[in-house]
């Protein structure tokens, strides 16, 4: 379209679209893979990564989050601990993750003051659905053992079956051993660890479970191995094979989140964002999370909430698309009406700011 014919008010429509798109899109980028603050692991533009403390930041061939090469100084366990107690529910989760940090603490002092300990293995598996904060709860597993001093680099190597598994005899060992060398000093996270135990007769996945067992033993002074999946699954897994279960004795179950967390975890996002909900909005947003959250798996706990958020701000944007002129509030504001229309419920029809004749749903 030539620039020249279009009206002075489709030229305004446009910035405000162009300013909405940026801003939703900055937005979204600074919320991370998580809700409680922590940064992303990567970006699509390596321009805009920012430094993680202890943490993977990069992809390497073989599919693996590969860690930084600079190690981060150990943090303050005390900030450690403030920040486990700032992650909403996860209640059975933070009381074992306190009382395994106790234990260490005092395994440790028991060995200054030649006192005799029993070996303390570390490994743990994580069971529940997805988007329970397993991945964000290991990757601080991850800073707590470095601060510690059980963990020379506190790093988090996340990995899946595909990362581990090749499709020849030989090589599977041969890749997951560049994995395990990645995460010496730190944590090697398996997500989905029971894909491994195929059980096919041209299956590779034992081949990796060997390999990963052999770097426990050889490497048990500075590599921390957390499997985790759903919740029967994972049991079975383990205790398919006995060099698992002689080696993963502690086991942390993540618990669905209730409908008033997924709605804190909502909240929260907004806060980051800078969004605000109006008057009957907060209703409408809890409201879209029980008629969504019918299935723990399929909706994905926090993963759904995030999933909802972005859904409503697609509407606010073509709710402030639609205007003239666009306040500062008003692409902060959240209203009742965006996330009707994300529910796919009929909108209100227009009288005044859309909330007046808002009905319930």
């Amino acid at each position: 379209m030539d620039p020249k014919n279009i009206s002075k008010k489709d030229q305004v429509i446009l910035h405000q679209l162009e300013v909405i798109r940026t801003m939703t899109e900055n937005n979204l980028n600074r919320m991370g893979s998580d809700f409680w603050g922590t940064p992303p692991l990567r970006t699509d533009r390596p321009e805009e990564k920012a430094p993680e403390k202890n943490t993977a930041a990069s992809t390497g061939d073989d599919g693996t989050k590969a860690p930084e090469a600079e190690t981060l100084p150990p943090e303050k366990i005390e900030d450690l601990q403030a920040e486990l107690d700032s992650y909403i529910g996860l209640g059975a989760v933070k009381k074992e993750v306190r009382n395994l940090i106790n234990m260490v603490r005092v395994h440790q002092m028991r060995r200054e003051n030649g006192l005799p300990t029993t070996d303390l293995s570390l490994h743990m598996v994580f069971s529940g659905n997805p988007g329970t904060g397993k991945t964000t709860v290991a990757r601080l597993m991850a800073r707590i053992y470095h601060a510690l001093g059980i963990l020379s680099k506190g790093q988090l190597v996340e990995v899946d079956r595909s990362g581990l598994v090749a499709g020849y005899v030989g090589q599977t060992a041969l890749k997951t051993a560049k994995v395990i060398e990645k995460a010496l000093g730190g944590v090697l996270f398996i997500d989905e660890a029971y894909a491994l135990n195929g059980r096919a007769e041209n299956d590779f996945g034992q081949e990796a479970i060997d390999t990963i067992l052999k770097a426990m033993e050889d490497h048990r002074d500075d590599l921390v191995v957390i499997a985790a999946g759903y919740d029967g699954l994972m049991d079975d897994f383990i205790h398919s094979n006995p060099g698992l279960e002689s080696r993963f004795n502690r086991f942390l179950h993540f618990d669905d989140y209730s409908v008033d967390e997924m709605m804190d975890i909502f909240k929260m996002q907004c806060k980051k964002g800078c969004y605000t909900l109006a008057d009957q909005a907060e209703e409408q947003v809890r409201d879209f999370i029980r008629q969504e959250n019918t299935n723990g798996v399929s909706f994905g706990n926090a993963r759904g909430v995030r999933n909802l958020f972005e859904q409503i701000l697609v509407h606010q944007s073509n709710r402030l698309a639609e205007l003239e002129q666009v306040s500062r509030e008003a692409l902060m504001e959240i209203t009742a009406e965006d996330v009707r229309m994300a529910r796919g419920l009929e909108a209100p029809a227009a009288s005044g700011d859309g909330e007046n004749t808002e009905e319930k749903a």
